[in-house]
């Protein structure tokens, strides 16, 4: 029988891990001065809630409630706290910042821990521009707090230090496939033959089910990702409507949505929306989510009334969330994120 590996706490596998922790340790002392000086509150967030999130593939933790009168309700570990913080804006926050305790299951790689950090802010009243230059600034600090900005992973190189690139995930598509992508997006129902069929023509095999977001999501994995963030960091935004999540439609072009994702040495950091604050769309996306969830995995989570009746009152805003640990993997160059995470979820 194999000798099982050394546990966490083990001193010497604890020396090795040490510097990157305090690196941890560091780097968000660093952003809490980066947001303080930016007139941010920090908030924080219940973990347990009436719905984990709605996007289809995620998976959370279920656990049960009980009331004092003896009744019980599910409720789940929350995978973002995103329905809370734009409660908080709702209820008249400007600027807000949390670093929360996330879990999602079903998730554990180099790169994916089922419990992790993330971070999250909010401006209200200000475009998710205001968030691009947020995330250039937030590279700074974080480089400041490691002492370079020079950062490696997988065989990768990226200097925070320098101009991120802005490129649509259109100019992506032709750039690294060619593939013309917006010619199979509509307002309404996107052409999932024509991508797929184009798709084939550059190599990706597709299954003959997919959906168009199945095989969007094959050529971000395999043809995409794998450029972005090398050399310099890149902001990959205005993400096709259909995969908007909880952003708003771009006022220029409503086929595409106010979203863009950050990327370092090909690692996806960011993920950033202008927000939607139409409460009978997001219901809408909100369903149309769950009905696939039920479809592929037989089964599906509520939807969260009380966060439907704040995004009726609450103001325009953007909003994004970062992968605090994924932040401090790259600066730090550990080659995987539970080497920056004090103690690891028992496997």
């Amino acid at each position: 029988m194999p000798l099982s590996a050394s546990p966490w706490w083990s001193p010497a596998i604890h020396a090795d891990r040490r510097p990157f922790l305090l690196a941890r340790q560091h780097i968000a002392g660093k952003l809490r001065e980066f947001f303080a000086a930016r007139d941010f509150v920090e908030v924080e967030t219940p973990i347990l809630q009436v719905s984990p999130g709605n996007e289809t593939h995620l998976k959370a933790f279920a656990t049960e409630l009980e009331r004092p009168d003896g009744t019980r309700a599910t409720r789940y570990l929350h995978t973002s706290p995103e329905f809370t913080a734009k409660k908080l804006l709702a209820a008249g926050e400007k600027r807000l910042f949390t670093l929360a305790r996330v879990f999602r299951n079903g998730e554990r790689t180099g790169r994916h821990h089922p419990e992790f950090t993330m971070l999250e802010w909010y401006r209200a009243h200000e475009s998710y521009e205001a968030l691009m230059d947020d995330c250039v600034a937030l590279l700074a600090a974080t480089a400041e707090a490691v002492g370079t900005s020079v950062w490696r992973y997988g065989g990768q190189e990226c200097d925070v230090a320098l101009a991120p690139e802005r490129l649509t995930v259109a100019e992506a598509f032709t750039r690294f496939v060619g593939i013309d992508l917006m010619a199979t997006v509509g307002e309404g129902a996107n052409d999932r033959d024509g991508l797929w069929n184009a798709a084939y023509d550059a190599g990706i095999r597709a299954a003959e089910d997919d959906t168009w977001a199945d095989v969007f999501t094959r050529i971000m994995v395999e043809k995409v990702e794998p450029f972005l963030g090398l050399g310099r960091p890149t902001i990959l935004c205005e993400y096709p409507i259909s995969e908007a999540a909880l952003a708003r439609p771009k006022p220029s072009d409503p086929r595409v949505a106010e979203r863009f994702e950050l990327y370092v040495c090909a690692v996806e950091l960011a993920n950033a929306f202008g927000e939607l604050t139409d409460a009978d769309e997001q219901r809408r996306r909100f369903v149309g989510w769950m009905d696939e969830k039920e479809r592929l995995y037989g089964e599906r989570y509520p939807i969260d009334e009380d966060f439907l009746a704040a995004l009726k009152v609450m103001p325009e805003a953007s909003g994004i969330a970062l992968g605090f640990d994924r932040l401090v993997m790259l600066a730090s160059g550990a080659r995987r994120i539970e080497d920056v995470i004090w103690a690891p979820v028992a496997g």
